[in-house]
This record gives structure tokens, C-alpha cells and sequence, in this order.
């Protein structure tokens, strides 16, 4: 939607809390790693040895698991911003607790790919994140936390999109155009049948595939969708009903069906192309004398056939709101769609950044071990076995730590919707696996290119002691 550029101006505040928390944040940082500095006569090096994780790494997690559990417990649908920002201190303690918890977790990897090595660069990568887990961890840090994050916006949008979604979502809902010719959803306000006239002049425009009428119900009809909705229906042509197929369809040898009130929108259901509407006991010529309340046209999805469908439906009914599409008739459907985009944005730009880091990282390793791969070069082992070494010493904690992460993702977003808004929650599509899966790829791909490093790196030169 547009907004102005100010919105998106940054206040003295912002700018101050960058341009001295990164520093300071860095500062902090540095402290905390020359901690494991020491220097002795010989010179400066590193403590061998850092003392093993222990499982309290997992309490922080736990904690904030249990913190939107509680909340899962004794929350109310949310009414106010106050309410959903009560939320966020679970979320950013769960954040927290996976970082925490990382090296555990790697450790636990190791002693696993440890146990079931049988290949001397398994058996090297093991004892090194044995050693040192959290150096293990802290390369793949970043893409962990955007794996969390992109698992629970897409399981929360992915879930209210179902349930509050009046139209199946893609292509047939974008190339449907709805006139919602009557206010209400039901009854008074109705317009007379439809001139057989103006329905001929719909169906001419080069790219209309369908034109279907719902019509008013008089006669106290209503439709049964089980434990979700119970209540007044609209009743359509099944002739009709099946050149739009966004509406569903009707059962089996009916004429004509009765279908939700207003013909858009399931409660509680978010395909209502997938729905089978019952019949209704009534026939199609006693039909076409009832009142009308929404007309929809199925076009081709070209943007010559949809502004010529509304422009002729604007034209006979210039009194009523613009004509829209079946994504545009709900509001709500337009901030999903808004929404998933907005998803999609997240993954697209966390994924790479938190990819950058792990190759910085990666990198920084190899230039830190150059001197124990250069000897180990000597000893006689293989370029080859280095170069699994690394990629399992970075592909062991990644892999691990990701189902972690999108696990957890997916159970804060679970506690979310189940204290906030009573729904379960609904597992993403086969696209959001495999936008994960592409990322994760593409991480590796990033550990593999780092790889040639090692030919350069190491050699007799840099295992000599001077």
C-alpha cells in the first residue's frame, strides 16, 4: 500500500542506537574473545582446549518456550498492540536461548558423527567441534536465527491466511472479478434478476471465461459446514457455478446448490475453491426470477479482460463499490497477500546476509588454522581430507541447528495462534520447504567455495616454526 517517506526515516533515536550500540556491541564482543587470550613468553595464543558446554545452555530455551506457553494458557484473543507485544520478550528469549544453546548442540553432533565416523575426516571434523563447539557454532550463528524467524512469519501468515482467507488464494482468485451488488450479505437489498441482455454483453468481452449469478434465498435455505459455520446460504446455478471455479462446486447431479451467504467467504476455511456445496430443492427456472446479490466473472486473468468486466459491471451498476477481484472483495485477503509477500521478503533477504557471515567465518577458520592443516598436509594427508574436514565441521552444526531452529519457529508460532487467535497451526506449503532446503544449499555451496583457500594456505612455509 503507498505510504509516505517519512515512514520509513529513521529518528535521532535510531540513528544514535546504531552508531554507538554496533561498537559498543562489538567492544563487548572483542572483551568476551580475548578472555580466552593469553600470553606467556612464547607469545600470544589461544587456550587449547575451551572448557566443554554444558546442557544448562538449554534452560534460556526453555524458558522462553515455557513463557509462551503460559501465555498459551491464559491468553485472550489480542485487542490491542500492548497485548501482542506481551508476546515478544518469549520470542526474543527463544532467539536467545538458540544461540546459547548452539555449542551444546553442536557438541552433541560431534560425539554423534564421532560414533558413526569411519573415515579419518570424519573422525578429524568430530574431535575438532568436540573441542571447541562454540567456534563451530558461531559460523552458522546468523543463518539459525533467520531460519527462526522466517519459520514463524511464515507459519502464522501461512495459518491465518487459511482461516480468515474468504477465497482460494493464486491465480483463480486474482482473475475473478466480484461485484457485490447488495450491502448485506443476505436479503433486503438484493437487486432485481440480472437482464439476460447484460449478461450476453459479459460474456462477449474477449477473455470472460465464465459468468455466474448468486442469488438471493427466500426461502430459509441454509448450509451446514460442519463444526466451523451453520447458517444462511445463498443459492447459484450449477451451470454457472462451474465456469468459476474460485467458488467451488456442486455436488454430484445437482442443479442448483446452496452456497455460503453472499457467495465469498467460508468461516473458518480458506479454500473455497476445494468446497462441494449440497443442493438445494429448488429449480434452475424458478431461479433465474430471484433477486441477485453478487455477480462474479472468471476471466482469462489478461488485464484487458478484467477492466473491461468492470467496467461493464460499473457501467449497469455505477450506484454500487467498484468491482474487485476475489482477493481484493475481503480486505483481510489483501493484507495476507501483503503479508506473504512480506514473508517471502524476509527469507529472501535474511537468507543471503546470514550466508555472507558464514563465509566470513568459514574464511576467518581456515586463515586461524592454517598452521595445524599445513601439518597435517605434511604427515601426508590428502588435500581432499581437509577439505571434508571443513565442510563437515560447518555442515554438522548447520544442518542440526537448522531443524532446531524451524522447529522451534513453528512451535512459538503454534503457542502464538493458539492463545491470540484459537487456531491451529497450518504447515506451510511444499514451497516454503523448499525455499529452506535452496537456502541451506546455498549455504553449503557458500562452505564449498571457501575450500580452494586451503591449497593456498597451507603448505611447508607455513608450518615451519621460525
Amino acid at each position: 500500500m503507498p505510504f509516505f517517506p517519512g515512514d520509513l526515516s529513521l529518528s535521532l533515536a535510531d540513528i544514535l542506537l546504531v552508531a554507538i550500540g554496533v561498537p559498543v556491541a562489538a567492544a563487548i564482543a572483542a572483551r568476551l574473545a580475548l578472555r580466552r587470550v593469553h600470553i606467556s613468553p612464547l607469545g600470544v595464543s589461544r587456550r587449547a582446549t575451551p572448557r566443554p558446554p554444558r546442557a544448562w545452555r538449554v534452560i534460556p530455551l526453555l524458558a522462553g518456550v515455557g513463557e509462551l506457553v503460559f501465555f498459551a494458557g491464559v491468553g485472550r484473543p489480542a485487542t490491542t498492540n500492548g497485548q501482542i507485544e506481551a508476546y515478544l520478550p518469549g520470542f526474543l528469549l527463544i532467539m536467545a536461548g538458540l544461540v546459547i544453546a548452539g555449542p551444546w548442540l553442536t557438541m552433541i553432533g560431534s560425539r554423534v558423527l564421532a560414533r558413526r565416523a569411519s573415515r579419518p575426516a570424519a573422525l578429524i571434523a568430530a574431535r575438532r567441534l568436540a573441542d571447541n563447539p562454540r567456534a563451530g557454532f558461531r559460523a552458522i550463528s546468523g543463518l539459525i536465527l533467520a531460519l527462526f524467524v522466517t519459520s514463524v512469519s511464515v507459519g502464522v501468515i501461512t495459518t491465518m491466511d487459511f482461516n480468515r482467507g474468504s477465497a482460494s488464494q493464486g491465480p483463480a482468485a486474482r482473475d475473478t472479478v466480484v461485484d457485490q451488488v447488495q450491502a448485506a450479505a443476505r436479503g433486503p437489498g438484493a437487486v432485481a434478476p440480472v437482464p439476460a441482455a447484460m449478461l450476453a454483453k459479459l460474456r462477449s468481452v474477449r477473455g470472460v471465461q465464465g459468468v455466474t449469478e448468486i442469488h438471493a434465498n427466500p426461502f430459509g435455505i441454509q448450509v451446514d459446514l460442519g463444526p466451523d459455520f451453520r447458517g444462511p446460504a445463498s443459492l447459484v446455478s450449477c451451470a454457472q457455478l462451474a465456469s468459476t471455479p474460485v467458488l467451488g462446486r456442486c455436488a454430484p447431479g445437482a442443479a442448483v446448490a446452496a452456497i455460503a451467504a453472499g457467495g465469498l467467504g467460508i468461516p473458518g476455511r480458506g479454500t473455497q475453491a476445494a468446497y462441494v456445496w449440497p443442493a438445494a430443492a429448488i429449480s434452475p427456472k424458478r431461479l433465474q426470477h430471484l433477486p441477485v446479490q453478487a455477480i462474479a466473472v472468471r476471466t482469462n486473468g489478461s488485464a484487458a479482460a478484467i477492466e473491461r468486466a468492470r467496467t461493464a459491471l460499473e457501467t449497469a451498476y455505477p450506484y454500487l463499490p467498484y468491482p474487485a477481484t476475489t482477493i481484493g472483495e475481503n480486505p483481510f485477503n489483501s493484507t495476507l497477500e501483503g503479508e506473504q509477500q512480506l514473508a517471502s521478503v524476509v527469507i529472501l533477504v535474511s537468507l543471503p546476509i546470514a550466508g555472507c557471515s558464514l563465509a566470513v567465518s568459514v574464511a576467518g577458520g581456515l586463515s586461524d588454522r592454517k598452521r595445524p592443516f599445513s601439518l597435517l598436509r605434511l604427515t601426508g594427508a590428502p588435500l581432499g581430507v581437509l577439505r571434508r574436514v571443513v565442510a563437515l565441521e560447518s555442515a554438522v552444526p548447520l544442518l542440526l541447528v537448522a531443524v532446531m531452529a524451524t522447529a522451534m519457529g513453528f512451535v512459538a508460532a503454534q503457542l502464538f495462534l493458539t492463545s491470540q487467535l484459537d487456531y491451529s497451526l497450518r504447515p506451510p506449503g511444499l514451497g516454503y520447504y523448499l525455499v529452506v532446503l535452496a537456502g541451506l544449499a546455498a549455504s553449503l555451496r557458500i562452505i564449498a567455495s571457501t575450500l580452494p583457500l586451503l591449497n593456498r594456505i597451507t603448505g611447508p612455509e607455513t608450518a615451519r616454526n621460525e
